[in-house]
C-alpha cells in the first residue's frame, strides 16, 4: 500500500486538465500510441467539442520513479463545471492529493478557487502546476505569485509545464510520488468503499466506480449500499487502465470498479458507501447527500407522435445520470411532454443537446424556472417548479424563492458594470476582496430565478469575457412575487407564464408582449396578445390580420354596395376568430430567456 498514490486534477474550465491527463497516460505507457487520441478520458463528443469534462472517470497507471521504485498511480478525473460541484467533492474524497492546474495566461479563476476550497475541506495535499507556459501571453511568474498568495506554497517551488507540448510532465509525476501521501487503511476491518461515480452498462447493469477505504472486496461477496439498502452480488470487479480490466480482488487504498447488476443508477448514488451484506461496517463514510435539481424546464416533442421516443430517451439518460429527474406534464399549447429537473443551466444545455443528437429528437424547451415554496392561507407549505402550478393569489400567504451566494472574479476596471448588472437583477452586495492589485472577487446574494435566465451571458459581455462566476445555494427567502400570464387570442398559454417580482412585472410584461407581437405569425383575423396579473391586463398588442381586398371586384355604383361587402367580410373574420387556433412558435418560448436585454 505504501506505493499507491491516489490523486485528482482540479482546474477551471479550459485550463488544460484533460490534456495533462493525456500526457500522463502517454508517459506511463498506459495507452499505446496507436490508441491515443486527444482528451482520451472525455468519451463524449460533447465533452470534446466544449472542452469541458462532464462525466468523471478514473484510470490506473504504473510508474517507475527516478528512485527505481514501482508505483501504482490512480488518477481520478473530475467534472469541470460548477453544476457538478457535488460530484467533484466526492471524487476528491477518494484521493489523498490534488494537482491544481492554473493557466499561465488566465491566472486564478472562479472554479480554480472553489475547487481549492473543496480540496482543502478534504484535507488533500495540493500540488500547484502552472500550465500553458508556451503561449505568447503566458505570465508564469506573475501567476505563480498569485497562487503563492492563495496557498502559501513558495512560487519558486511551483512546476511550470506545457501539457500540450509535453514540457515538464515527468516532474509532475515525480512530485505526485514525493508529496502525495500513501493511503492509510486497515484491511482487517469490515469493507467500506466510496462510490464516487457510476455509469450504466446494458450487460453488467450499473458499474460503480469505487475507492476502498477499509477491508477488501472479492468477487464472491454479497454487497449492500448503506443509504439505499440495495443488495447485490458482483457481476465483475476490476480496475481502469483506462478500459475496464477485470481483477479477482481489490484491497484497501485501491481504486477500481464493481459491476453491480443493478438496473438503475438511483439505487447506486454518488457518495454512497458500499459494504458487505453479511458483515456490514458500523457506519458509512461521511459526506453523502442526495442532490436535488435546482432548475426545471418543460421539454416537449415538436411532433406529438414522438412522445414515446422522448420518454425512452429520458429514461436512458437517467440510467447514467441519477441527478436528472422528470415527470410527465401536459400543456394546452404544447400538448404532452415532461417537466425535467436539472442541476443547473449547463446541465440543462447538455441534456437538451444529447436528446437532439444522440436520440435524433426534435424538442421544444420552455424557459427554465426554479422551485418555489408556497405558504398557503391554511398554513400548509407546498413546493412548485412550474408557474402553471401556482395556486390562486387569494390562497397564498407568502412565496419563498431560492437565493444563491455568488462570487464574481474580475479585473477591477469592470466593477461598476458588474454592480450595475447585479442591482438590476435584484442582487444584494456582501463584500469585495482583492486578490491582487488588479483583480477582485465580488460577493453577492442573488435570486436563482435571475441567475438562470441570462446572467452569465450578460456578465461575460459587460466584462469583455474577463469575469468568471461561481455560485452556491444559500437559502429560501420570502419575496413579493406574482404570476405573469400571457394570453394569445384570449386563451392563456400556460407554457409562457412566468413568476416575476411585482416591481418588474409591468416592465417584463410589456417587453414580452412586444416581442411576441413580432414572433407570432399573422392570421386571417386580429390576434390580441395580453400580459395579465390575475384578472388585470397590464399590457396588450395586436397582431394585425391578413386582409383580402374584397372591394377589388366592386367598381362603380353606390357606396352601400361596398359597405355590404365589408360587413360580410367582418362577420367572416369574427366567426374565424371564434374557432381559429393560433400556433405559438418555438421562438416565442425562447423570447422569455432574453427579456432583460436592453
Amino acid at each position: 500500500m505504501g506505493n499507491i498514490r491516489n490523486f485528482s486534477i482540479i482546474a477551471h474550465v479550459d485550463h488544460g486538465k484533460s490534456t495533462l491527463a493525456d500526457r500522463l497516460l502517454q508517459l506511463t505507457n498506459t495507452v499505446e500510441d496507436r490508441n491515443m487520441q486527444e482528451q482520451l478520458l472525455d468519451s463524449m463528443d460533447l465533452e470534446r467539442e466544449r472542452g469541458v469534462t462532464i462525466k468523471a472517470s478514473a484510470v490506473r497507471m504504473n510508474y517507475t520513479a527516478l528512485n527505481g521504485e514501482q508505483y501504482i498511480i490512480n488518477l481520478i478525473d473530475t467534472p469541470g463545471h460548477v453544476d457538478f460541484t457535488y460530484e467533484v467533492s466526492r471524487a476528491l474524497q477518494a484521493c489523498e492529493g490534488a494537482i491544481l492546474v492554473v493557466d499561465a495566461s488566465q491566472g486564478i479563476e472562479a472554479q480554480t478557487l472553489s475547487n481549492v476550497y473543496l480540496a482543502l475541506e478534504q484535507d488533500l495535499e495540493i500540488i500547484p502546476v502552472i500550465n500553458k507556459i508556451d503561449l505568447p501571453a503566458a505570465r508564469p511568474d506573475e501567476i505563480a505569485k498569485e497562487v503563492e498568495e492563495l496557498l502559501g506554497i513558495s512560487a519558486s517551488e511551483m512546476l511550470r509545464i506545457s501539457a500540450k507540448n509535453g514540457i515538464g510532465i515527468r516532474d509532475v509525476l515525480e512530485r505526485v510520488v514525493e508529496r502525495v501521501p500513501a493511503p492509510v487503511a486497515d484491511q482487517t476491518t469490515p469493507l467500506r468503499a466510496l462510490v464516487f461515480d457510476s455509469h450504466y452498462d446494458s450487460y453488467k447493469g450499473v458499474v460503480a466506480y469505487v475507492r476502498i477505504f477499509d477491508g477488501k472486496l472479492t468477487k464472491r461477496d454479497l454487497f449492500k449500499l448503506m443509504s439505499t439498502d440495495a443488495k447485490f452480488e458482483a457481476v465483475e470487479i476490476g480496475v481502469f487502465s483506462p478500459t475496464m480490466r477485470p481483477a479477482d480482488e481489490l484491497y484497501a487504498g485501491e481504486v477500481g470498479y464493481i459491476a453491480t447488476g443493478l438496473k438503475t443508477v438511483r439505487e447506486c448514488r454518488v457518495g454512497d458507501t458500499l459494504t458487505l451484506f453479511n458483515n456490514p461496517a458500523p457506519e458509512p463514510l461521511p459526506g453523502y447527500k442526495q442532490i436535488k435539481p435546482m432548475v426545471f424546464a418543460g421539454i416537449y416533442p415538436t411532433n406529438n407522435d414522438e412522445y414515446g421516443d422522448l420518454r425512452d430517451a429520458l429514461e436512458k439518460l437517467q440510467l447514467n445520470d441519477a441527478s436528472l429527474v422528470y415527470e410527465p406534464e401536459s400543456s394546452q399549447a404544447l400538448n404532452f411532454g415532461f417537466r425535467v429537473g436539472f442541476l443547473g443551466l449547463f446541465h440543462m444545455e447538455i441534456i437538451q443537446e444529447r436528446l437532439e443528437r444522440e436520440y435524433d429528437l426534435d424538442i421544444l424547451a420552455t424557459a427554465p424556472s426554479v422551485e418555489y415554496r408556497i405558504l398557503q392561507g391554511s398554513g400548509e407549505t407546498i413546493s412548485i417548479d412550474s408557474p402553471a402550478h401556482l395556486p390562486d393569489e387569494s390562497a397564498i400567504d407568502e412565496i419563498y424563492e431560492p437565493w444563491m451566494k455568488i462570487q464574481v472574479y474580475t479585473p477591477q476596471d469592470h466593477i461598476g458594470a458588474i454592480m450595475d448588472l447585479v442591482i438590476k437583477k435584484r442582487g444584494e452586495y456582501i463584500t469585495t476582496e482583492y486578490l491582487d492589485p488588479v483583480r477582485v472577487i465580488l460577493h453577492y446574494y442573488l435570486p436563482l430565478s435571475e441567475l438562470i435566465v441570462d446572467f452569465y451571458d450578460r456578465l461575460k459581455s459587460v466584462t469583455r469575457g474577463y469575469a468568471s462566476l461561481d455560485y452556491q445555494f444559500y437559502d429560501y427567502r420570502p419575496g413579493d412575487l406574482v404570476k405573469l400570464d400571457v394570453l394569445v387570442n384570449n386563451e392563456p398559454v400556460d407554457a409562457l407564464a412566468l413568476i416575476v417580482h411585482r416591481d418588474h412585472a409591468y416592465h417584463k410584461g410589456q417587453k414580452l408582449v412586444t416581442k411576441l407581437k413580432d414572433l407570432i405569425p399573422r392570421q386571417m383575423f386580429v390576434v390580441p396578445i395580453q400580459a395579465a396579473i390575475g384578472k388585470r391586463v397590464i399590457s396588450r398588442a395586436n397582431v394585425s390580420a391578413m386582409r383580402k381586398d374584397v372591394l377589388a371586384k366592386c367598381y362603380g355604383g353606390d357606396i352601400t354596395r361596398k359597405k355590404k361587402l365589408l360587413e360580410k367580410q367582418k362577420k367572416g373574420k369574427r366567426r374565424m376568430k371564434m374557432i381559429g387556433a393560433v400556433e405559438v412558435p418555438q421562438e416565442a418560448f425562447m423570447a422569455l430567456l432574453s427579456l432583460d436585454e436592453e
